[in-house]
């Protein structure tokens, strides 16, 4: 490998450095906006290069010291070495370069960026599982950074503290099961009430390792779902646990319950913020008729119903679709929302005209 001496102009979406030398674009892992770095070349493209840091010669004024130890090599993260104000910005700034390059697109109006947590704001997560005895047996985890190895981490700062602390006695307890080479992997989901676990097995699992679930359930209050198949086939280990996960949404009195399988936000605090600013924006009236597209479990069509005469919410799953009819109902909102199962990248302006005059329309298609 040959080394650089690189001025690093900007930050691309991985949070990689971007510079330029003699016309080519070098990608440079580990260097923020405004630094020299010295950086070792390690892939050559013709229209590009990827590098990586060995040595900051000027440092920016936004770098700083990780928190997690395991930065660097966990690939769970990518700008803790960027102070929190300065990755947001920078995030606003890619998502305004892809409106202009990609998307040839000048928006009238940019909206401020939201802003959360720092830390402790991940609820939700897939950690990879691999017995690996010359690591000293179980590793729990996100995956290594551009590798497919699961990271060596006893701890994690962007996950709440509870879960950060169930990571070594997640290994010890796949380590007793008794094909813990068959467990490949455990979602993580947060709610109000409840952390469930999902547990990934390729073989069935046996009455004693039914009992370690169990007592690691009592002994940090988690609620234990098994997947021995497919999504479809998840199930609650303890049925009792039914309806303890969900999440709050206090400004519209709602408390969605979901299954840890469903799509819900990473972040709660930035998805609270997120349904109040696009209910301004719309700054619905009592009279009004609304389409929600892309409605998932309702997470807008809800909020939306507390103050519209009706909301229509439309969404490709019949799963979401469903849970979001007895969302509505259980919080009395069954005569104001609709709710429609179709594949919303098929239909077209007649389908749309088809169902009527709507005063306005929420869309938040998946990415």
């Amino acid at each position: 490998m040959t080394s650089e001496v690189l001025d690093i102009e900007s930050l691309d979406l991985e949070a990689r450095g971007v510079a330029h030398r003699d016309g080519k674009v070098v990608f440079v892992e580990g260097a923020l906006p405004g630094e020299r770095v010295e950086a070792s070349i390690v892939r050559r493209k013709p229209s590009y290069e990827k590098a990586r840091t060995e040595r900051v010669l000027r440092a920016s004024s936004q770098r700083v010291q990780p928190l997690c130890p395991h930065f660097g090599v966990c690939g769970g993260c990518a700008m803790q070495h960027l102070e929190p104000q300065a990755q947001v910005a920078i995030k606003q700034r890619v998502l305004e370069d892809a409106f202009s390059h990609i998307g040839k697109l000048k928006p009238a109006i940019i909206l401020p960026a939201m802003h959360g947590p720092a830390w402790g704001y991940r609820y939700r997560a897939r950690l990879s599982v691999r017995l690996v005895p010359r690591k000293g047996g179980v590793l729990v985890g996100f995956r290594e950074r551009h590798s497919s190895y699961v990271a060596d981490m006893t701890e994690c700062h962007v996950m709440p503290r509870h879960v950060s602390d169930m990571l070594v006695p997640l290994r010890r307890m796949v380590e007793a099961l008794s094909t813990p080479n068959r467990i490949p992997q455990i979602e993580v989901a947060v709610g109000d009430r409840c952390t469930a676990l999902v547990l990934r097995h390729m073989e069935p699992l046996t009455g004693q390792d039914l009992d370690i679930l169990r007592a690691f359930a009592e002994r940090w209050n988690v609620s234990w779902w098994l997947q021995p198949k497919g999504p479809d086939s998840v199930h609650l280990l303890n049925p009792d646990d039914a309806g303890l996960l969900a999440y709050t949404l206090p400004d519209y009195g709602l408390r969605m319950q979901y299954r840890p399988t469903d799509f819900t936000q990473v972040n709660p605090y930035i998805n609270r913020s997120l349904v109040a600013r696009a209910l301004s924006l719309l700054d619905v009236q009592p009279d009004d008729r609304v389409a929600d597209l892309f409605c998932g479990l309702g997470n807008f069509t809800l909020p939306l119903a507390t103050a519209a005469r009706e909301v229509v919410g439309i969404e490709g799953s019949s799963a979401l679709t469903s849970r979001a009819l007895e969302g509505a109902a259980a919080h009395g909102l069954q005569d104001k929302t609709r709710f429609a199962t179709l594949n919303l990248f098929e239909v077209d302006v007649a389908w749309l005209r088809d169902l009527g005059h709507f005063d306005r329309m929420l869309i938040d298609p998946p990415r």
